[in-house]
């Protein structure tokens, strides 16, 4: 392990609940770092799966053995989709209580949910934006959002205000970030970027102001927050052009003064959910026949992974595989713990290490077929992600970061593969969300 092992960890989070996971990928910072240890090795897993039929999105965690899944329907066509949130009990997953039916604009895609500073449950889902009680998850505030998209992510940054996106790809326009002060849902502000984006959003803390960062259809883009206000800044990266044969990049993961990334993202499921409106919604069967992300890209281009300069914008990328028409549906993670960042092809398949110890150079390489946002223990040194099989079988897998050995494999008794999250436990588990189905795994005695 590096010496630099508490480079920049930090578990508490300004904005939220106090909690050790109240967001996706566990903070504003996108390093989906667990604490503790799993030690999966050294037991046996076991899995508790249900299956529910919905598109199941995340796991946060409020108080200890508070926890809530959120998620969509996966109404592409036929009855009007809408978004949901459950409490569910931590270990046998069964529901507690749920939501009412919340209003979606019409439009099917996963949101997000987080557990706010003020102690509500937030959630957002296509162009609505709801405050849930988080005992009983009653309906507080609801609020239509000014652009009716499908909304991509969903963050609190450090005074409490709620940030979100609409999501458009190349040739959409340009991306509008919305931002609403947590009680009453008021609308702050709202920011139209000079390009579409298609990735979640991310933020940090550099020279003492709040900034957040958007992937969009060519650059990096950076707002940064003064008095409350957002304000695009002249920094920005490009990673792409309009000519290049590679898709668009997904959300960043925020380490070692960098952001980390992914392109090749925008594979056929994503255009064509985002091509229809409302986004997501089809008539009859035929357009569904395009969702499925293991189809070919509609790129040649490998699949990359890139490292942007926090500071300066500079852009190095490396191809870990180089397969043509490579595709994800889901970011890396920079693990500076071990000087190596995770990456992946979903559609050609593979899993790499790459050190991050000067020029990038992939470390180790492993047979898997990962399509997931995963989780690390630094303390272990233990990565946990899924992997697709031949036989349509979705496992979570256990590597271990330093070498890229297989620790540990379970069948979540998935049969579809999406690019969700994975949520650490509090006893040597990890919950897992998809399509049709959510799982507990547990490594504990």
């Amino acid at each position: 392990m590096s010496d630099k092992a508490t480079l920049d960890r930090n578990f508490k989070h300004p904005g939220y609940w106090p909690s050790q996971w109240p967001v996706e990928c566990g903070g504003n910072r996108r390093q989906k770092a667990a604490v503790g240890r799993l030690d999966a090795s050294e037991s046996h897993p076991s899995v508790t799966t249900i299956t529910n039929n919905r598109w199941n999105v995340m796991a946060v965690q409020r108080d200890l053995g508070e926890w809530y899944i959120g998620g969509t329907m996966p109404a592409f066509s036929g009855p009007p989709p809408y978004g949901w949130v459950k409490k569910i009990n931590p270990i046998s997953l069964e529901t507690i209580v749920e939501s009412p039916q919340l209003p979606c604009g019409d439009h099917v895609w996963c949101g997000a949910i987080l557990a706010h500073t003020n102690g509500s449950i937030m959630s957002v889902n296509g162009s609505f934006m709801h405050r849930l009680d988080p005992q009983d998850l009653s309906i507080i505030c609801e609020r239509e959002l000014p652009i009716s998209r499908a909304h991509n992510g969903l963050l609190s940054l450090s005074d409490g205000t709620l940030v979100t996106k609409d999501l458009r790809l190349e040739a959409q326009g340009g991306t509008t970030l919305t931002f609403l002060e947590p009680e009453g849902l008021t609308v702050l502000q709202t920011l139209v970027l000079p390009e579409g984006s298609m990735g979640r959003i991310a933020a940090d803390y550099s020279d003492g102001i709040e900034s957040i960062f958007v992937p969009g259809t060519e650059h990096i883009w950076k707002i940064e927050m003064v008095d409350g206000t957002g304000t695009i800044t002249d920094w920005k990266a490009q990673y792409r052009t309009s000519k290049s044969d590679v898709g668009l990049a997904w959300d960043s993961c925020i380490s070692e003064n960098h952001l980390w990334l992914m392109d090749c993202g925008d594979i056929n499921a994503v255009r064509a959910i985002h091509n229809t409106v409302p986004n997501g919604r089809f008539e009859g069967l035929e357009g569904r026949k395009q969702l499925s992300w293991q189809l070919p890209a509609p790129w040649n281009g490998a699949q990359r992974l890139l490292r942007v300069n926090q500071k300066t914008g500079h852009v190095d990328d490396i191809e870990p595989f180089g397969n043509p028409g490579g595709g994800i549906i889901a970011p890396p993670v920079n693990v500076p713990e071990y000087q190596l960042v995770i990456a992946w092809d979903s559609i050609n398949g593979g899993l790499a290490g790459i050190s991050t110890d000067g020029t990038l150079e992939p470390s180790w390489h492993l047979d898997v077929r990962p399509t997931m946002q995963p989780v690390i223990y630094p303390e272990s040194g233990e990565l946990v992600i899924n992997d697709f099989t031949a036989n349509q079988s979705d496992d979570l897998i256990v590597v271990d970061i330093e070498s890229g050995e297989l620790v540990s494999r379970v069948a979540t008794g998935s049969r579809i593969a999406n690019g969700m999250f994975l949520s650490p436990g509090e006893n040597r588990d990890v919950y897992y969300c998809s399509t049709l189905s959510f799982a507990r795994i547990s490594w504990a005695q």
